[in-house]
């Protein structure tokens, strides 16, 4: 049968039949054609999500407050101040103004530190400001005396806790001694046991303690306006003993009397020996009984202080830690040395841990042998 014939023997499907598969095949193909599209459309969605969620923490994390701030970002740009006890020219402004000039070199943030003299009671004045003014955040330091742990127990006006304010560091033992020269015939301490001896001094001392607890003769002279004015009524023959010449003063003006043995050196008030005075018997070692012993090692314990740097209470711990640590650095740095050195100035450092000990020690003696010790030293 002819081609054309059996064609139009075969029944045709309906129109709309083949409009309805028309209908799905294009579906078919749109839905092919539009999946990438799709899928480009959720990571789009997704992202910007994500990038909401992370602005949103970002600013959650900026409006919490930080609980420490870094030492360096805190003391940068700032001003500290070194308060001194005592007026200018002497020990404590010097020791002072020294730590001033090189501590911002090797603490964090390298601030400023200016010298504020604020002199007044035996640094009484600077130390209750200190202590009941000053910001308790690091920036003011202190050069007080070193009785001020043994006068705040028997100044009952000061109200303040030393044990509270925390030393950063020593720059020098200020060891206080007794020296005869030769010619008063003197070669130890057990020949003031033996002989009355006249003392020049300018109040009472380490000799009136020796005299209550250790067995001395020794006559206090007093009158005198410092060590200059009793070197030169020894040299007289007005007293023996110049009875506290201090180790700084005496290495600079006579080297001769330690190096040389060119005079006796009776005492030295400190906790231990001096290497320089490896010979010389400390306070306590003289001491005949035990409780000449305590109040012996009391007296002597403010020469270990000697003059050091002390700051406020309520310091954050890791500013405490940058400021000793920056202590530290000041004693081993050869600009410092060298500056010592031209002004002859004697270093004998220690870390603020150590003097802090030493005054916990002393708040912890007895009221009645505190008080026993301030009226001997006055």
């Amino acid at each position: 049968m002819p081609e054309a014939s059996r064609l139009r023997g075969v029944r045709q499907a309906p129109r709309w039949v083949c409009s309805l598969s028309r209908l799905r095949r294009l579906r078919g193909r749109e839905q092919v054609a539009s999946a990438p599209r799709a899928n480009s459309i959720s990571h789009k969605r997704a992202a910007s999500i994500a990038a909401a969620i992370a602005l949103a923490a970002t600013t959650l994390a900026l409006s919490v407050p930080l609980k420490a701030e870094p030492v360096a970002d805190f003391y940068r740009g700032k001003t500290l101040r070194m308060l001194i006890g005592y007026g200018p020219g002497g020990g404590y402004d010097i020791y002072g103004r020294l730590v001033a000039e090189f501590l911002p070199r090797h603490l964090a943030g390298n601030p400023t530190i200016i010298t504020q003299n604020m002199p007044g009671a035996g640094s009484f004045v600077a130390a209750k400001y200190i202590y009941d003014v000053a910001p308790k955040d690091g920036t003011v330091l202190g050069s007080l005396a070193q009785t001020l742990a043994l006068d705040s127990m028997t100044n009952t006006s000061a109200k303040l806790d030393v044990g509270k304010m925390p030393y950063i560091g020593r720059l020098v033992t200020n060891i206080d001694t007794g020296v005869a020269l030769a010619k008063s015939g003197i070669r130890s301490f057990e020949d003031v046991r033996a002989k009355q001896y006249a003392v020049g001094a300018s109040g009472g001392g380490s000799a009136t303690v020796l005299n209550a607890y250790a067995g001395a003769k020794f006559k206090l002279v007093r009158g005198y306006s410092g060590t200059t004015d009793i070197l030169l009524a020894m040299e007289r023959g007005e007293v023996d003993i110049v009875g506290a010449y201090g180790l700084p003063g005496l290495l600079v003006s006579h080297p001769g009397w330690v190096s040389r043995g060119e005079a006796t050196v009776l005492f030295q008030a400190s906790l231990k020996r001096h290497r320089l005075l490896a010979d010389v018997p400390t306070l306590s070692e003289l001491a005949l009984s035990e409780e000449g012993g305590e109040v012996l090692r009391a007296a002597a314990s403010t020469g270990e202080i000697g003059r050091s740097i002390l700051t406020t209470p309520g310091v954050p711990p890791e500013r405490l830690h940058a400021l000793r640590t920056a202590f530290r650095a000041v004693l081993e740095d050869p600009d410092f040395l060298a500056a010592c050195e031209m002004r002859k100035l004697m270093v004998d450092g220690a870390p603020g841990e150590e003097i802090d000990a030493i005054v916990r020690e002393t708040l912890r003696l007895p009221q009645p042998v505190a008080e026993k010790i301030g009226q001997m030293m006055q």
